[in-house]
């Protein structure tokens, strides 16, 4: 099959790369974001998956622009729900670009990350799935946590250190 890959970050892409290619499947990546704050973080990790990307041989697709105003506005006052909100920001896109590019499946790096709410993404992309007319391709891509972090330590790729928005870095280094 044609997966496209919503793409959150380098580190993140590695198993799930590894996965669908051994499987078969043919991938064009997709880097989406515009949860990631401050800039200059969203620009080190689109960097780094340029890299990995490029070494891969992985085609990838980026979004223009950086509008991280659309994430703000859907965000303010409900800060609670944001990662149901940026989950579906981020997946619709997704969703759209594989509709439009005539792909097989879509699927997302986002089931890596055991920090990641997984059964609400599953949800929001099956949700999308059917709005849209493109299988959403499952797959728990958790079970390879700890073999992605110790290829992208071997890599030396940059690691963030907390999800993307300005709360999960709040929530990571402001403990008052």
């Amino acid at each position: 099959m044609n997966i496209l890959l919503h793409i959150c970050c380098g580190p993140c892409t590695i198993y799930p790369l590894k996965v669908l290619r051994s499987a078969g499947h043919d991938i064009l990546g997709l880097f989406y974001n515009p949860n990631i704050h401050p800039y200059a973080e969203y620009q080190r990790r689109l960097d780094t998956l340029k890299t990995y990307a490029r070494e891969e041989s992985l085609e990838l697709l980026i979004a223009k622009g950086y509008p991280v105003e659309r994430y703000f506005r859907g965000v303010a006052y409900k800060e609670e729900d944001r990662c149901g909100h940026c989950y579906a920001e981020r997946l619709r896109y997704a969703f759209s670009e594989a509709q439009e590019r005539g792909m097989d499946a879509l699927t997302t790096t986002l089931l890596y990350s055991r920090y990641q709410k997984h059964d609400l993404i599953v949800a929001i992309a099956e949700s999308l799935s059917a709005e849209y007319g493109i299988p959403f391709f499952y797959h728990d891509f958790r079970e390879g946590w700890q073999e992605g972090i110790r290829l992208s330590k071997e890599r030396a790729m940059y690691r963030q250190n907390y999800c993307g928005c300005i709360y999960s870095e709040r929530e990571r280094f402001c403990k008052d």
